[in-house]
């Protein structure tokens, strides 16, 4: 016997079992599954779209504040085999008759290191459950990629790799690279998201100290927002520029 359940909230629960005690996911599903005709004497299927407690998001996956939307696995006991869609990575949830077959190709960078495939369940005798899986390969996988500017575009770092396939590149130079995405999507051309890893971007500045402006010269402020931003001091390169710029800025206004 195959059963369909719906992704399904409280909410709707409690309107059509207005007698039950509901307060929370796991409740609305239990009440929903002892609603069944379930005959324990046969092979029970369930598919059912939720998220249930143990199993792994993936970033382009919807998240709930604290996992308010968790349900408990110990409600689907009467099934032989439950078949989760929600979560992106297969995975199997607190017994390996639980169990998300996971999305057939990777939507996020997150998923970068799942491998898909096909969740194939044999059934045998009453309680007699096997579970093979057939992989799943692209035709162009995501990849993530980190290094330097210098390091990614040389010929030995790429020569290995697929050109054709979805890149996520993350630079760790501590300057920002003049016009990075265009000159690497001559190397990768399907680059579809380029990060810095750097002093700057792991600094977590915070700007809600208040300054008196009055008591520092125009110099002196900008080396505070630029070491707020940037985790670091000015160069004495960008120093003498910055002074040179000051200058001819206090001098146009004089």
């Amino acid at each position: 016997d195959i059963y369909l359940l719906p992704f399904i909230k409280p909410v709707h629960v409690r309107r059509h079992f207005p007698d039950e005690k509901i307060e929370s996911w796991t409740d609305a599903l239990d009440v929903a599954i002892k609603s069944m005709p379930i005959n324990p004497e046969k092979r029970n299927i369930l598919l059912c779209h939720q998220f249930i407690t143990g199993g792994v998001r993936s970033e382009s996956e919807e998240v709930n504040v604290g996992g308010s939307d968790n349900v408990d696995v110990g409600v689907f006991e009467p099934f032989d085999y439950v078949a989760l869609g929600h979560l992106h990575k297969p995975q199997s949830v607190a017994r390996e008759t639980v169990r998300y077959c996971g999305s057939p190709l990777k939507y996020s960078f997150s998923e970068a290191n799942h491998e898909k495939s096909v969740t194939i369940v044999n059934l045998g005798k009453k309680g007699d459950v096997s579970i093979e899986k057939a992989p799943l390969t692209p035709i162009r996988d995501m990849r993530e990629i980190k290094g330097k500017y210098l390091e990614v575009t040389s010929k030995e770092f790429y020569k290995d790799l697929n050109l054709d396939d979805y890149y996520r590149i993350t630079l760790t130079d501590e300057e920002d690279q003049p016009d990075a995405l265009s000159k690497l999507r001559i190397i990768y051309p399907r680059l579809m998201r380029l990060d810095y890893d750097n002093l700057r971007t792991r600094c977590a500045s915070d700007f809600s100290e208040s300054v008196n402006v009055a008591s520092f010269t125009p110099l002196e402020l900008f080396e505070k927002l630029y070491k707020e931003q940037n985790g670091g001091g000015l160069t004495q390169a960008q120093r003498r520029y910055l002074e040179k710029i000051i200058d001819e800025v206090w001098e146009d206004i004089n």
